[in-house]
């Protein structure tokens, strides 16, 4: 009888007494339906975005200190006095973000791109020629980008939505292609602004101010064009969201 009673208690998932009197022991139901996991997993960590994954604030901070130790150095002591200045500049930084256990990738890209700008300067005896890759890298992306434009394959779209795993529904959406090519255009604008300006600087021999507005036509103006893409990735998403409703 007692048998019985047992499991008829675990079959409801009542919990049992414990025969030496020690409280109830749980059944086989307890915790079900509750709602609570009794081994909760732990939560998948986000994805990160692009300013964390350039060093955050200080990364982009950081990206511009080089190019300020260059300029100055070249006006204390000349170009070897620059190139030593903007290296060991950039040793330090990426040993600091190693010391803070930041992203490793930050820290050796920034590391290298100096040394092959420091290597192409040194190699030429011209100090404006530490800006010469950055300078037709904003001729080539401008092209690029307006090009995707013309070929109604705005590339700010193609990114985006690569990037963020979006697939490509917007490419279908004639307002998405639209909204997506008005960002492309700003990108387009701002890599081209950037080389007019910094192009015709460097033919003016302008060393010292052609590193300034390599800083402030850096990642300020590419902020205003990541700010256009996400308006135009905004728009997209709604709109398609509304369309499956």
């Amino acid at each position: 009888m007692a048998i019985h009673q047992t499991q008829q208690q675990l079959d409801d998932g009542r919990p049992v007494p414990d025969p030496e009197g020690r409280g109830p022991v749980a059944g086989p139901h307890d915790g079900a339906g509750t709602g609570v996991r009794q081994h909760p997993e732990p939560d998948a960590r986000q994805r990160p975005t692009a300013l964390e994954q350039a060093g955050g604030a200080r990364g982009l901070i950081y990206s511009a200190l080089p190019v300020l130790a260059f300029v100055i150095g070249n006006n204390i002591g000349g170009l070897k006095t620059a190139i030593i200045a903007a290296l060991a500049l950039s040793v330090v930084i990426a040993a600091e973000r190693l010391f803070r256990k930041e992203s490793i990738m930050p820290a050796v890209g920034g590391v290298f791109g100096v040394a092959i700008a420091a290597g192409i300067s040194w190699w030429t005896g011209s100090a404006k020629d530490y800006f010469l890759i950055g300078i037709w890298s904003n001729l080539a992306a401008a092209l690029v980008f307006g090009i995707s434009v013309l070929a109604r394959r705005p590339l700010a779209g193609i990114l985006w939505n690569s990037m963020t795993g979006k697939g490509t529904a917007w490419q279908h959406d004639r307002r998405s292609r639209r909204d997506f090519s008005i960002a492309t255009l700003v990108l387009t604008v701002i890599f081209a602004a950037r080389f007019a300006v910094q192009q015709y600087l460097y033919v003016a021999d302008e060393v010292g101010t052609l590193g300034t507005a390599k800083i402030i036509m850096g990642y300020p103006l590419l902020g205003v064009g990541l700010l256009a893409v996400a308006w135009a990735a905004r728009a997209s998403h709604r709109r398609l969201n509304a369309e499956k409703r």
